[in-house]
């Protein structure tokens, strides 16, 4: 499933590049700890989800975890804008289930329905919400609710939490948790329509 060639050096390698190349998209210089990962998704049940999306998977650390805890029938769809990135997502990772979409979590719904998809159930996102400008973040967000099915679960991971109040205006529940094992320490959001 997973390409033999990849490593974490050239993993980490290849994410500390992009950062400097391009800081405001990536939230961090390195990939996401383990300890994120797991707290992160430790709580969903992820033998009943059949349509996953990561928004920004990099160089796929969350991407081959959730490969991993995912059912063989299931799907991740993982968008990326960054070029580098998505190259080396199709590259190094070799899984049927794995859809790289080079495009925007803004256009999340469209790129479902382009799939014959009506829904997710689950959306992961560490992309940098305090970076974008307001109206995409506004619209990324209200485009995440509306693709999620009526019981789906948003899992949002940030440095800070400037975008709690922009989560709260559209999700109906969102509970707060936080992750100090991550270089940075990491806000968590778990959102529910």
């Amino acid at each position: 499933m997973l390409n033999g060639t990849t490593s974490r050096s050239q993993q980490a390698w290849l994410f500390a590049q992009n950062f400097f190349k391009h800081p405001k998209m990536i939230g961090s210089f390195i990939p996401s700890s383990r300890y994120l990962i797991d707290r992160l998704l430790g709580e969903v049940n992820w033998r009943r989800m059949k349509v996953v999306v990561e928004y920004g998977p990099g160089v796929g650390t969350i991407t081959r975890e959730l490969l991993q805890r995912m059912p063989a029938g299931a799907v991740l769809i993982a968008i990326e804008m960054n070029d580098d990135f998505v190259s080396y997502l199709r590259a190094t990772i070799q899984d049927p289930r794995l859809i790289v979409v080079h495009g925007s979590a803004a256009e999340v719904r469209g790129i479902l329905r382009a799939r014959g998809i009506e829904a997710a159930d689950c959306v992961i996102s560490g992309i940098p919400f305090t970076a974008m400008p307001e109206p995409v973040r506004e619209r990324v967000i209200q485009e995440t609710r509306e693709a999620l099915d009526e019981d789906g679960k948003f899992l949002v991971y940030q440095f800070t939490r400037a975008v709690l109040p922009h989560l709260r205006e559209v999700f109906g529940s969102v509970r707060t948790d936080f992750e100090p094992l991550n270089i940075l320490p990491a806000q968590l959001f778990f959102c529910s329509r």
